[in-house]
């Protein structure tokens, strides 16, 4: 197995890579001053607070605090693990990531279990060719094969998917792939095998159709599996796993992004084969939701994806509560500029029969007249709610009041608002006055903090590492009780040893460690007039602050051999009245290190 990621090559990618051509690339920024702005891909807001600096390779956000550098925004916005992350920028700059075989590598306190993981990737492709194989070749292809045509599949869509076939048998894959104690155990993990109360292990899937589920980036992570004829259950998911979180995932979103560059609207389907028969008929912007109904981290998937997502349900009232469930998950995270809309099937149609029957065209043209957000809301409540009188028209107020508070994207605020007025036969100052009423004072902009010498010195030093390569061994500094003090030392001696550093190179030295929070934390504190100012201003501001803690170390041991002179009985050694002579001198002249 290779070794961990050389911190020369984690140092090497992070000088290389441009933060902001890679944050630009998934969320617009705009020029404002020496740095770059948009709104904070995090959090919903109207007002752009999400800055992003060139000269640091850092982004901050002031209204949530999200901070960090390239290796960071990836791990928070794509949901990738460090390693990915590293190996998703070495990538993109063409790089073959270094590692070393001994310990001096960077440190993860999760290396291991990414290494596990990326073994269990390769794992479940191997698993996911056996499949393919078996659909070609076991003695029962034929059955499996006119079962697909009959479905109106060609090969040329069960092979852009991967579908294969899972024997009819209880050991097939085990046998295959589980003849070592290791690969039977990491079968087992990745929810191949199954063990029963004897520690007997056999297949999890059986005599079905296989559905592989890749991630956004295209590796094998689950199955599902589909009985053929008759049988329970009718689809059969993999479980959780350490590579497999159904909550974040969507079938066939992979497939989608390699289909197309700019994707203008996804649908949302329940199932497997209503995504592959989809998109046999043309319709190849479908994703299904894996068998629970769509999680708040699929919608941010979808929101990063697409301007438009359409919700596909079944018209019952199983299929209209899973449509409210992704309403409620998606209130939080709407954006101005997205569209979300809701399309109810007829009674015992679902996309897969609806599609055969009335081609790309006719599903299409019933797309177009799918459910605004507004309307499929305020249907829903006034469906449980008798608006005909007061104590009706009370509670649909409240309830929508709730759910239109949970939204931060002022568009799609003020729709709702001006929605739930036309029910309420209310004016515009009235359904204001509404809102303003439950509306709790808070502050929009955060807090101010007051940086004590300390933190100023550290911020100094992380957001302008050169200015401490002029400064002196400190290292005496950690006797003072002052929080902090080794930190500062440490911060000088990496920027001493490495005189080229950056902010973002420095904070990722402290990735793994207690003190990253608060470091990346104080890196984002404006200092003030730092254009003013410069490298040189700040070179001698941190000077001075250094001095100030020499003064007060000389101070501190004047004042300890003063309190001991002062005791009854006790005299001050020649030597340490010399010592106290020379702190009265250097005090002085006010402690500034020579």
């Amino acid at each position: 197995m290779a070794g961990r990621i050389s911190q020369q090559f984690i140092d090497d990618l992070l000088a290389r890579v441009d933060i902001v051509s890679l944050i630009d690339q998934r969320v617009h920024l705009k020029k404002a001053g020496k740095n770059y702005q948009a709104c904070c891909p995090f959090h919903n807001e109207k007002t752009p607070s999400f800055t992003v600096s060139p000269d640091k390779q850092f982004y901050h956000c002031f209204g949530c605090g999200a901070h960090g550098n390239a290796i960071g925004f990836l791990m928070e916005y794509e949901r990738f693990e460090f390693v990915e992350a590293v190996e998703e920028l070495a990538a993109i700059l063409g790089l073959e990531v270094e590692r070393e075989e001994t310990g001096h590598g960077h440190t993860n306190s999760s290396y291991q279990n990414q290494a596990n993981s990326r073994d269990l990737y390769e794992l479940m492709a191997q698993v996911n060719r056996f499949y393919q194989y078996q659909l070609r070749h076991n003695p029962r292809k034929e059955m499996v094969i006119n079962y697909l045509k009959g479905r109106g599949l060609s090969g040329e869509i069960v092979k852009e998917f991967g579908i294969g076939y899972s024997p009819d048998e209880w050991d097939s894959v085990a046998k295959q792939f589980g003849r070592s104690q290791s690969t039977s155990e990491q079968l087992l993990r990745c929810g191949m095998l199954i063990e029963n109360d004897k520690k007997h292990r056999y297949d999890r899937f059986r005599d079905r159709l296989m559905f592989p589920i890749r991630d956004r980036r295209g590796r094998f992570i689950g199955f599902g599996g589909r009985v053929l004829g008759e049988g329970t259950p009718k689809y059969l998911n993999s479980p959780e796993t350490d590579i497999f979180h159904k909550g974040r995932e969507l079938y066939g979103f992979y497939e989608v992004r390699q289909k197309h560059k700019n994707i203008d609207q996804i649908l949302v389907v329940e199932g497997y084969m209503d995504v592959v028969s989809l998109a046999q008929f043309g319709v190849d912007y479908a994703v299904a939701s894996l068998g629970t109904s769509t999680t708040s981290e699929q919608l941010q998937m979808l929101f990063r994806a697409t301007s438009r997502i359409i919700c596909c349900y079944d018209g019952d009232r199983a299929g209209r509560d899973a449509a409210w469930r992704a309403l409620l998950n998606a209130l939080p995270q709407l954006r101005d500029g997205i569209e979300m809309q809701f399309m109810f099937l007829p009674d015992g149609e679902d996309p897969d029969t609806l599609v055969r029957q009335i081609g790309k065209e006719g599903f299409e043209q019933r797309l177009e007249q799918a459910q605004p957000l507004s309307e499929f809301m305020f249907s829903k409540l006034s469906h449980e709610i008798d608006t005909r009188t007061d104590a009706g028209k009370s509670r649909l107020a409240s309830e929508a009041r709730g759910l239109i508070k949970q939204v931060q994207a002022g568009f799609y605020q003020d729709m709702l608002k001006t929605t739930l007025a036309h029910w309420l036969r209310w004016d515009e100052q009235r359904i204001e006055r509404f809102f303003s009423e439950s509306r709790t004072t808070r502050k929009t902009t955060a807090p101010s903090v007051k940086l004590t010498p300390m933190r100023r010195a550290i911020a100094i030093i992380l957001q302008y590492p050169q200015a401490a390569l002029s400064a002196p061994d400190m290292h005496f500094l950690t006797a003072l009780p002052l929080r902090g003090s080794e930190l500062l030392v440490e911060l000088i001696q990496q920027i001493q040893q490495k005189t080229d550093i950056t902010t973002a190179q420095l904070l990722e030295r402290w990735r793994d460690r207690p003190e990253a929070a608060a470091l990346n934390k104080i890196a984002s504190f404006d200092l003030e007039g730092d254009e003013l100012i410069g490298i040189n201003g700040y070179t001698q501001e941190l000077n001075d602050i250094l001095a100030s803690f020499v003064e007060q170390l000389l101070q501190q041991r004047y004042d300890q051999l003063l309190q001991k002179s002062q005791q009854p009985g006790v005299h001050l050694t020649r030597k340490e009245k010399l010592e106290m002579s020379k702190l009265v001198l250097e005090l002085k002249q006010d402690g500034k290190p020579g």
